[in-house]
């Protein structure tokens, strides 16, 4: 009996960093079965040093190409981008360019964060925002005529935290140590962590990815200035090998259907 087409994914996100942590283990088995995916980060520009780790990171998981850049500015550094930050850039010009590639690339699957953006960042939830109606736009032939011929994208996956899932691994980011200080969490603490996921029975599909874990790991390690920030990963690299798995290893989604039928993402 002929094997189904793995269907093409589109993973879309607010940061350098935010395709593996989120979804590196769902991008890596993707593409190891054989199937396309291609990766929209929608700010830092082209050239600066976190979109040059950006691309390590994406080769690390497997993905042919390197990643294509909207390049607004983080709204946390300024310097990433001559450009407007992605929260301040015009709503409609934003849309107009990720439908271009919506267009241009065709995927069956959308993946990107949240309502929430996953915790809340201002960046997360406006590139949530820019997939919904990027989605919807890209099948409509009277809207942005100019970036190309429409397109149906079938699903999206939404990327959340399970409630479950989350609050015993993040008990232990929180109270690990890093060069014998607490670690602590730039963002999160355990109570907002839990407060912030979704249901489990709100979830829509649990991507079991621990035997991509350590090429997650490996591609996660690439996105060194992150590394040099962030004493959430900092306190995550401490751990562990059993509890990091148990906060990375699984990838949680909400999906939403936009045709009959929708695609998954396996299987």
């Amino acid at each position: 009996m002929p094997t189904a087409t793995p269907p093409r994914i589109l993973c879309v996100q607010a940061h350098p960093d935010d395709e593996t942590i989120w979804t590196g283990g769902t991008l890596a088995r993707h593409c190891a079965a054989g199937g396309q995916a291609d990766v929209v980060t929608t700010t830092w520009a082209t050239g600066a040093p976190r979109h040059r780790e950006l691309v390590d990171a994406l080769a690390t998981l497997g993905l042919p190409r390197p990643p294509i850049m909207l390049g607004y500015a983080d709204g946390g550094v300024a310097d990433s981008s001559a450009l407007p930050a992605l929260v301040d850039a015009a709503f409609d010009e934003t849309v107009a360019a990720l439908t271009g590639h919506v267009r241009a690339l065709r995927p069956d699957i959308i993946l990107t964060t949240d309502a929430y953006g996953i915790y809340g960042h201002p960046d997360h939830i406006h590139t949530h925002r820019m997939c919904l109606a990027a989605a919807e736009a890209a099948a409509e032939p009277h809207l942005y005529p100019d970036a190309g011929p429409p397109w149906q994208v079938s699903s999206m996956y939404f990327v959340t935290v399970s409630q479950s899932r989350t609050q015993q691994a993040w008990e232990q980011v929180m109270t690990a140590r890093v060069g014998g200080h607490e670690a602590g969490a730039d963002q999160l603490t355990v109570d907002q962590a839990i407060r912030f996921g979704t249901p489990d029975d709100r979830i829509s599909a649990v991507i079991d990815v621990r035997d991509f874990l350590e090429v997650k790991w490996r591609a996660l390690q690439a996105h060194r200035t992150e590394f040099a920030r962030s004493r959430t990963l900092r306190a995550i690299r401490a751990l562990d090998e059993p509890t990091r798995a148990a906060l990375l290893g699984w990838e949680c989604y909400v999906r939403r259907d936009l045709v009959d039928g929708g695609r998954a993402l396996f299987g």
